[in-house]
């Protein structure tokens, strides 16, 4: 069996965009949840049906019978996360980034930011913020998103750090240098 080091050699061998020692999982915290139990519980699984029928709905490509359903959600269980952050992803869905964010504000807010809407949450918006070429908003959402367990957010908190990616570019040069130690210099 492979001691931890033996595992962090390997993975910066064979995957030299991670810094060194950064076992992807190893860390990883369990299962995010929602604490759910402040709510009526029938209207908590009222809500939580109707979510399920929004999501089916936006997979189906019927957007706006998704949003008719997270709205009605909303309305019932108007401070719980979990309807935001879906409905985000449907006005995501229609092009309306503004309402996604405001969404994504609202499930983090709602979430005290701590469990699975608040994570989600975070790197929905990331994604977003990335996309609108605002990377030092979308690099501070990926690290709350990979404090609260998210690898993805993780992976692209990495990306987004220039100091990261300096050190992961040098560490690509010596191992490519002691995989091949006739390479030229590439400078």
């Amino acid at each position: 069996m492979a001691s931890a080091h033996d595992k962090a050699v390997l993975q910066a061998i064979f995957s030299p965009t991670t810094p060194f020692g950064d076992i992807p999982g190893l860390n990883q915290e369990e299962e995010l949840t929602d604490d759910d139990s402040s709510f009526d519980p029938v209207l908590l699984k009222q809500v939580k049906d109707l979510e399920l029928k929004g999501i089916s709905a936006a997979e189906a490509g019927d957007v706006k019978t998704a949003l008719h359903h997270f709205n009605q959600a909303i309305q019932i269980l108007p401070s719980r996360s979990s309807a935001y952050n879906n409905r985000a992803q449907a006005k995501r869905l229609q092009g309306d980034t503004k309402g996604a964010i405001k969404d994504l504000e609202q499930a983090i807010s709602l979430s005290k930011d701590k469990g699975r809407s608040a994570c989600q949450a975070h790197v929905q918006r990331g994604l977003l913020l990335r996309l609108a070429c605002r990377d030092e908003e979308a690099r501070a959402d990926f690290e709350r998103a990979a404090a609260l367990g998210s690898e993805f957010a993780r992976q692209q908190a990495i990306i987004l750090n220039p100091y990261a990616a300096l050190c992961n570019r040098m560490l690509s040069e010596v191992i490519g240098k002691l995989r091949n130690p006739e390479m030229p210099d590439m400078q």
